[in-house]
């Protein structure tokens, strides 16, 4: 059957696809425009697939927030030239918003990627992006925050490489909705790896401890002081990368902590820090 150049701009214009691959699906399906549709998905994702062992180190950290509730993102791609393309910062944030506006809060990046917007999956919705830009494309990470008894602060830096979400329980005032900001900004800066010391994983001690171990024994240190030596290595280490004991980045004179303290009630719950390409 003859396919019209008005069908080919109609699908190209539905999925984004060449014009050439568009003819040839209208004429694979016998001109039926959903059935295109359909196997210009498929073949999107297939290619999408074939890609997968690329490195997809670019992209955009993208967030959404109302007071109590925020959303942030990190969709990858190959390139820079793809990651300032008007296509994928539209993916990006219309992800973000959905993450924000019909997430449950907590959710899973599998959870998420099953999630349906517009009568896709999330994951179809990446899969068919990648097919469409010839690259290897990835949503890394996702992240869904909300209190009722609190606020949500975030911060992004100019770049859109890095992005901080802060759940701050116990306050909801404007106090509370500044401090939470500052904080943002600082763990984008400071990299802390978790709320309090006590927070911190314990695989993670264990492993700065055996460093600090080898550390002390190839620096030849006697026996019986040893342990107190690594001891002190391991609070140091837990001190400089636990948030409510990190100096903040604005005013080294005082903690974190020491800035939570000033508004009443006020207590971190959790933080989450996004960075491009980030292991």
């Amino acid at each position: 059957m003859t396919i019209s150049t008005k069908d080919i701009a109609e699908l190209r214009a539905r999925t984004g696809a060449g014009m050439m691959d568009c003819k040839k699906a209208l004429e694979e399906a016998n001109g039926d425009m959903s059935l295109a549709g359909e196997l210009l998905r498929k073949k999107g994702i297939a290619k999408a697939e074939k890609r997968a062992g690329r490195d997809a180190s670019q992209g955009l950290v993208i967030i959404e927030t109302v007071s109590s509730k925020g959303a942030m993102i990190e969709l990858n791609c190959e390139t820079d030239f793809v990651a300032r393309t008007e296509g994928f910062q539209m993916l990006a944030q219309r992800l973000a918003s959905h993450a924000l506006e019909s997430s449950p809060v907590g959710v899973s990046l599998d959870g998420f990627l099953q999630e349906t917007l517009g009568g896709k999956s999330i994951d179809q919705w990446v899969k068919e992006a990648s097919g469409t830009t010839g690259e290897a494309m990835t949503l890394k990470r996702v992240a869904t925050f909300g209190t009722p008894t609190g606020v949500v602060g975030a911060y992004r830096h100019h770049n859109r490489q890095v992005g901080v979400l802060v759940e701050l329980v116990g306050s909801a005032d404007d106090a509370a909705m500044t401090l939470a900001a500052e904080i943002a900004l600082h763990i984008a800066s400071a990299d802390p790896i978790a709320v309090s010391t006590a927070d911190i994983p314990e695989e993670l001690l264990a492993r700065e401890r055996r460093i600090a171990e080898e550390q002390v024994a190839l620096e030849g240190k006697p026996e019986a002081i040893r342990a107190k030596i690594v001891a002190g290595k391991l609070q140091k280490f837990a001190s400089e990368r636990a948030l409510v004991e990190q100096p903040f980045v604005k005013d080294e004179s005082i903690t974190i902590g020491q800035m939570i303290a000033k508004v009443p009630g006020a207590k971190v719950s959790r933080f989450a820090r996004f960075k491009v390409g980030e292991v």
